[in-house]
């Protein structure tokens, strides 16, 4: 005999009628919001790895058999770092292969840059950026396979085996400064080398933030499966009374959430699909993306479908394991559990773990990651009991009705409350710390200096007359200091070389990127510098732990906006019975609304505000030790962020206003 629960599922489905259709598509959207936040966050982790991939064939790799000579240098324009590779084929020697995004291997006199090179070329004075290269009637085209995004700038010049930028003077130890800036090599080909510095640390930064984003997700899954369950509540209590087995209800349960999920995953899916364009054109690291890299395939597109799915019906069929078990199939209940103590010594076992672990030295990838969760996991149990006594605290000070009723739900839910918000929390710490950060990159003492290493310190006696007298005619105002090996106070660092302090004037930048061009040609071996070049290897990794840091608060906002929304409405239809008693007991509809909507934005001001504010002032106490400033750009994009994740959360709420109506509008129909 054929089980009827998939037409019967069908049916009723199909005859909820118009609020039953509502939560369906409450629920679908839910899921399709959350397919498209992993989606993202895979993709920009997997298209991470890839365009640091096809950096590495830059840095050069000795080989016992070269046939060709290769030199890495990295100058700034627009404080933006500018890669140079110059290549010079050996005599006698085999061929060398093209280098990825070349036609051919440059010959002598040849250059090819890349498109966004090509652009600022013509667009900038010669002065500024073009005469720091060999004159060539026409540029070579870089394709993308030689590069890791639309947006970088990369040079390849062919010279003769001879010139000065190809010595092994030119390798790295010139400066300080020259880790994965600088490096010299005989090579063979460019089928391997070293990641290049400006795309080195994104995969683990990207990682971390599909860290953060994993909890908030399977929340706003668990949300959509619990808004669906509600709305099914009545007329599967009366199936089961009618004579349904608990295991037919169950399974109808599981029908209708796995097809609504679907449905909702599919459509986040299809989302992701049609925005590549557009998402490929977000900045990260370097600059946007080419769209290929920020594909993730078939199997991994269909795997984040069938996970949101499975998240969507486990939710549902955990909701409902009471309607199907008691034959009366009434809503659970308040029933208040305190959260104990325990949670509060777990958490600071948990962080004095992490923090000693932190403390002794440097960690594996592994290590770090099992830490990351550590702490999340001991925020995850903590933030209940934090909730908990927020709702006791303010309860006990309340003066008007609607925050009394909030505070009651807060100690009477505190998990419920928690998992709202419990995303915006860490992500604010994180993005409140790194987006303001400057620690350790600063560097204000060189801000205007340009250093120009030389030989020894008599060539630089000779070379800062021949310096002022360029600058002067590139019309640049400039003081020009020699600079002993044994001064390390400086941006030489200790080398021989000049010092030049530009001052005067409007347009800083300009008359930066004008005097490293006119001081090109008398720095023959190490290209001349400035702070960009001194500060590269720290501000790499700094710089994107705040982008993704900002990235992950905004798309944690978008999680939990969505998540409140379903969450303030799986409420009220759980709680329609107690809504209803409160009506006839006289309290006004608005009082109500007033406590549903502080229910969510208490935890939210106290507890993700909270931790977002700890981050700016760690973040500040730490500038100001090591003499830095905030950096402004990443306070008012953190700023603007919070603002209006906060708005979009309260409209969210909102919302649920005509539900809340809905529900009540009869209320001894509601109470029976």
């Amino acid at each position: 005999m054929r089980s009827p629960v998939l037409r019967l599922t069908w049916h009723l489905a199909r005859s909820s009628g118009r609020r039953g259709l509502q939560s369906q598509l409450l629920a679908a959207g839910a899921a399709a919001v959350g397919a498209f936040v992993l989606l993202v966050m895979i993709a920009a982790c997997a298209g991470s790895g890839t365009r640091a991939d096809r950096t590495a064939w830059r840095s050069p790799e000795p080989a016992r058999d070269g046939t060709a000579v290769q030199a890495l240098a990295t100058t700034y324009v627009r404080h933006e770092p500018l890669t140079v590779v110059s290549l010079a084929q050996l005599p006698g020697r085999p061929s060398t292969p093209a280098p990825p995004g070349l036609a051919a291997f440059p010959r002598q006199g040849e250059m090819y840059v890349s498109p966004a090179l090509a652009k600022l070329l013509d667009r900038l004075p010669a002065q500024q950026l073009a005469d720091r290269f060999p004159q060539v009637r026409e540029y070579g085209t870089i394709g993308a396979a030689g590069l890791a995004s639309p947006d970088e700038l990369v040079a390849v010049v062919g010279r003769d085996p001879a010139d000065p930028a190809l010595s092994e003077a030119a390798a790295a130890g010139a400066s300080w400064f020259d880790e994965d800036q600088a490096a010299r090599a005989v090579v063979a080909g460019f089928s391997s080398g070293k990641v290049s510095l400006f795309t080195a640390p994104d995969r683990a930064m990207a990682l971390l933030g599909v860290v953060l984003l994993g909890m908030p997700v399977v929340v706003l899954a668990a949300a959509a499966g619990r808004l669906g369950a509600a709305r099914r509540e009545q007329r599967l209590a009366a199936l089961r009374l009618a004579g349904a087995t608990p295991r037919q209800i169950l399974a109808m349960t599981a029908l209708e959430a796995a097809a609504v999920g679907a449905a909702g995953a599919l459509t986040g899916a299809l989302a992701y699909l049609a925005l590549l364009p557009v998402l490929a054109r977000v900045p990260y690291g370097i600059g946007s993306w080419y769209t290929a890299e920020l594909w993730v395939g078939l199997p991994c597109l269909g795997a984040v479908v069938a996970a949101v799915t499975v998240l969507i019906t486990v939710s549902a069929v955990s909701m409902l394991r009471q309607v199907a078990t008691s034959p009366l199939g009434v809503a659970q209940q308040a029933d208040p559990r305190r959260t104990r103590w325990i949670r509060a010594a777990v958490f600071v076992a948990a962080m004095a773990c992490v923090f000693r672990s932190t403390g002794g030295g440097e960690l594996k990838p592994r290590q770090l990651l099992g830490l990351l969760v550590l702490f999340y996991g001991a925020f995850w149990l903590f933030g209940p009991w934090v909730v908990d006594r927020l709702g006791r605290i303010v309860g006990r000070f309340a003066r008007r009705p609607a925050t009394l009723l909030a505070a009651r739900r807060l100690s009477d839910d505190p998990r419920g409350a928690w998992r709202t918000v419990s995303g915006l929390v860490l992500a604010g710490f994180a993005a409140g710390f790194f987006s303001v950060s400057q620690i350790g990159a600063d560097a204000a003492q060189y801000r205007d200096q340009i250093a120009v290493i030389t030989e020894s310190g008599a060539q630089a006696r000779h070379t800062a007359a021949e310096a002022r007298a360029a600058l002067a005619r590139s019309g640049v105002t400039a003081t020009v200091t020699v600079a002993g090996e044994d001064e390390f106070g400086n941006l030489l660092a200790g080398s021989p070389g000049l010092i030049v302090r530009i001052f005067g004037g409007s347009g800083g930048t300009e008359r930066l990127d004008t005097a490293v061009t006119a001081l090109t040609p008398l720095a023959r071996v190490h290209a001349p510098y400035t702070r960009d070049y001194a500060t590269a290897y720290e501000r790499a990794s700094i710089d994107r732990i705040g982008e993704v840091s900002t990235a992950t608060l905004a798309l944690s906002f978008l999680v939990a906006t969505a998540s409140a929304g379903l969450t303030a409405a799986a409420n009220v239809l759980d709680r329609r019975r107690v809504y209803g008693l409160l009506r006839l007991a006289g309290t006004p509809l608005r009082v109500l609304d007033r406590a549903r909507a502080r229910e969510t934005v208490l935890p939210l001001v106290v507890l993700a505000g909270g931790t977002t504010a700890m981050g700016v002032y760690g973040s500040y106490q730490l500038n100001k030790a090591v003499g830095a400033t905030i950096d402004a750009t990443g306070a008012l994009q953190l700023a603007a962020c919070v603002v209006v994740g906060a708005l979009a959360m309260v409209a969210a709420i909102g919302a649920g206003r005509p539900l809340l109506r809905r529900v009540t509008a009869d209320p001894a129909r509601t109470t029976d």
